[in-house]
């Protein structure tokens, strides 16, 4: 029998805390420079780096947390056979948390036993483990830590199954994961689909990436000799070879994570199989297996390696012991491929999870086409491309029925979205898109009231700013209003110049930044300004657009501390660092005690010589850490430089710095850099 059920799991976590009001704009070019090695097949050359460069807006920052756990709950959605239990969690991206196989009361996932968020994702914050589904931009997706939608549904023989779906407002885009788990089913079933509903084409992007134990013997096998390999993430260079032996691991069998000393991915080119797939199988043959349709065509391996960076950011994510590694599924040949979706498209595949058990010494053998075989036919004892087809037929049949009822809500952007359409005449969405309109609040207030009335309501320009947009139709409705008296005002000038930066039309954004402060000055517009000026280049002008938005924000009380933040790195990246002590001595003690500001308050310290203080901020532990950042290491060695000359007398030259570096290696808490090649292993 299956059900559906609505459950509450506690485990310790670090909660969110609130979302930044600043837009942080996209990168000035939008194709990330990748370096395809001779060895890269013309046709995987194509696309290469497209629309790879970081885009975050219209979505918010999420990078107001720490690493203080309490018993934090989570609403979890139940999917359950007498085969699997299926784990989700609405309020973070529809993550599938645990997929525990019953009869043998066997976890098959990465199952966090802590939410600890980290700065890992396109909006900052992420979590380990589960299954991850990432749609609109390179990197970890913008609701992976944000509600979304959910509501059950019926299966093929009326048997309960369970709907996620949003709309992604960067790209526009509908998308929606139908879960099913049959009743005599081993295997989880997500059928997924994506509609452009948009009249021009944009940049797509899938990758479902799940995390799974990762211990001595576990293989990693895809029905493909042929990758894509990462031979430096610095340079992001890539190359083509075959398996199991990749030059990025001379000597080395790579289907067997732990043989990298140092972070690495890889791509399976599946392309040509009639069933893609990819199974982590420990040393007795069995583990998660992880099969599609043809449309999903390729597949990753990503493992943080043994080296002492891979292991403390192991430990970070979680806790002691609970080492992973991810095998992902996308629609492109590498996570750096672009994948154009044209207007009205839809896009559909369907996945199947479970626990595949194979003959051990088959699936370890030295051959690495005898494994893959012998795996590929394990998994097509299971289901068979014929069968999966089939599957996708009746999903898609049943991709637009009407569920039977909401189980959680997300933000209410998307029934924005369909009150614009209505308005405009365009088509409705398709019926498996039921954003209720009593999700509407007050974010999206205001722009019902630009589609009702024709203008933006004015905003107190010492109130937050309120959330972002970036979409056409609703720039296009904005420039209207602000040929209208009533319509052209500080916060219209304001959020018109966001849309404008982020197209690309940095002039006209500061144009209107300038007449909203002619207007009503605002910390919100100098801010803007200050960003502008420091994208090109123009550190002086920064400096004072970030001294007049400072100033115009302590007039209305404590300044938000993401200004703080930005105006200090400013400051210390400028060399001015007693006027940087200034304007952190006016901080509340809530600021000050914020991650960024710690460690701006150690470089600080540091340059104006207080090295106790520069210490005291090297005690404290972490959370808003990026990967591979030496932000902490290089204060340490600085500091650990500094208190050799003290000590000795010599000058504070290169010779003593590099004798630091080598005498004084940095606390594990404080050591996230990461070793990403075979260099540097």
């Amino acid at each position: 029998m299956t059900v559906v059920r609505i459950e509450t799991l506690t485990i310790p976590g670090a909660p969110l805390g609130g979302e930044n009001p600043l837009p942080f704009f996209r990168d000035a070019q939008a194709d990330l420079p990748v370096r395809a090695l001779p060895s890269v097949p013309a046709a995987k050359r194509e696309g290469f780096g497209a629309q790879a460069g970081f885009r975050v807006l219209p979505y918010r920052m999420q990078d107001d947390y720490g690493r203080a756990r309490a018993p934090l709950d989570l609403k979890a959605l139940v999917l359950e056979n007498d085969f699997l239990t299926a784990t989700f969690l609405p309020e973070l991206g529809g993550r599938l948390y645990s997929l525990l196989h019953r009869p043998s009361s066997r976890e098959l996932l990465a199952r966090n036993p802590v939410f600890q968020p980290a700065n890992l994702a396109i909006r900052n914050a992420w979590f380990s483990g589960g299954v991850e589904w990432n749609i609109g931009q390179f990197g970890h997706t913008f609701g992976t830590c944000a509600p979304l939608f959910a509501a059950s549904i019926r299966g093929e023989r009326g048997e309960p199954g369970l709907r996620l779906y949003e709309f992604e407002r960067c790209r526009g885009l509908l998308w929606q994961l139908d879960c099913y788990l049959p009743p005599e089913s081993p295997l989880l079933l997500v059928y997924a689909r994506v509609v452009n509903p948009g009249q021009a084409a944009t940049s797509m992007y899938w990758w479902t990436n799940t995390a799974v134990p990762e211990a001595p013997g576990v293989r990693v096998l895809a029905p493909t000799d042929a990758t894509l390999y990462l031979g430096d993430f610095r340079e992001l260079s890539f190359g083509a070879a075959d398996m199991p032996e990749l030059p990025s691991l001379p000597g080395r069998d790579a289907s067997y994570a732990l043989n990298f000393p140092f972070a690495n991915e890889f791509f399976f080119q599946c392309e040509a199989a009639d069933m893609p797939w990819e199974a982590a199988l420990d040393a007795s043959g069995a583990g998660l297996f992880e099969a599609s349709t043809p449309r999903l065509a390729y597949r990753k391996l990503f493992c943080w390696g043994t080296h002492a960076g891979g292991r403390r950011w192991q430990e970070f994510l979680s806790e002691p012991g609970q080492a992973y590694l991810e095998i992902q599924a996308g629609l492109a040949p590498t996570q750096l491929h672009s994948q154009p979706m044209p207007a009205g498209a839809v896009w559909d595949w369907t996945q199947a999870f479970g626990l595949l058990e194979a003959d051990p010494a088959r699936v370890h053998a030295a051959s690495w086409p005898d494994a893959r075989h012998a795996a590929d036919q394990a998994i097509k004892a299971l289901i068979d491309p014929a069968r999966l087809a089939a599957i996708e037929a009746g999903c898609r049949a049943r991709a637009d029925a009407p569920a039977d009822e909401l189980l959680h809500a997300g933000a209410g952007w998307g029934a924005l979205e369909a009150a614009r359409r209505q308005a405009a005449g365009a088509p409705a969405f398709p019926a498996a898109y039921d954003f209720p309109a009593a999700t509407l609040g007050a974010e999206q207030e205001r722009w019902l009231a630009l589609l009702r009335d024709g203008r933006l309501p004015e905003h107190s320009p010492s109130a937050l700013p309120g959330e972002w947009m970036t979409q056409p139709e609703w720039e296009a409705l904005l420039e209207a209003s602000l040929r209208r008296a009533d319509g052209r005002h500080w916060y219209s000038l304001l959020h018109i110049g966001v849309m404008r930066m982020e197209r690309g039309d940095e002039l006209g954004a500061e144009a209107a930044w300038h007449e909203a402060n002619a207007r009503t000055p605002s910390a919100w517009a100098y801010r803007n300004l200050a960003a502008l000026e420091r994208r090109r280049g123009n550190a002086e002008f920064a400096r004072e657009y970030y001294a007049t938005a400072w100033d115009l924000a302590a007039g209305g009380g404590a300044p938000p501390a993401a200004l703080a933040q930005e105006y200090l790195q400013l400051l210390c990246a400028t060399g001015e660092f007693a006027r940087a002590h200034a304007v952190y001595e006016q901080l509340p003690a809530s600021q000050r005690a914020r991650d960024r500001i710690r460690i701006l308050r150690g470089r600080i310290a540091l340059a104006l010589g207080d090295l106790d203080e520069a210490e005291r901020a090297l005690q404290h532990e972490y959370a808003d850490i990026r990967e591979g950042e030496t932000e902490l290491t290089d204060i340490w060695f600085e500091l650990r430089a500094r208190r050799l000359a003290a000590e000795t007398g010599r000058p504070l030259d290169a010779a003593l710095r590099a004798e630091a570096e080598s005498r004084y290696p940095p606390p594990p808490a404080i050591d996230f850099r990461m070793n990403n090649s075979p260099e540097k292993a």
